[in-house]
């Protein structure tokens, strides 16, 4: 019933853009801390950006910093990541996370729910 569902991966060339989707059902984004992750092949995964809904207050990790800009659509229950001049190094497979929390938080094992992941590949 609680998932989480991401969208809008593909295949991009370098210096392109793609709008990541993640979709909430069985709950409310509401009074949540959302958080997306990628994972290379062979690498951990990393925290990219965060929303909290609670605050306000947005993360990104550095190497995304103006570039990716993350939002959220309550209306929709959906939260977006924004990614622009993207890099062969932003190729991972992207997942959405959430929590409950007062404020954003970047560590993954922090996360209650998460989605199946959207593969993004940027490559010319």
């Amino acid at each position: 019933q609680v998932q989480l569902v991401e969208s809008g991966g593909g295949l991009v060339q370098p210096g392109g853009s793609l709008r990541l989707s993640c979709v909430a059902s069985g709950f409310t984004l509401d009074y949540h801390v959302i958080g997306w992750f990628r994972q290379a092949l062979g690498k951990e995964r990393e925290g990219v950006s965060v929303f909290s809904s609670t605050d306000g207050k947005t993360w990104y990790t550095d190497s995304v910093k103006g570039r990716f800009t993350i939002s959220r659509d309550s209306a929709k229950n959906t939260v977006y990541l924004q990614m622009n001049n993207l890099k062969p190094e932003d190729t991972a497979v992207y997942y959405c996370a959430a929590t409950l929390a007062w404020t954003v938080v970047t560590s993954e094992d922090e996360y209650k729910y998460w989605g199946q992941g959207t593969q993004v590949t940027v490559s010319s």
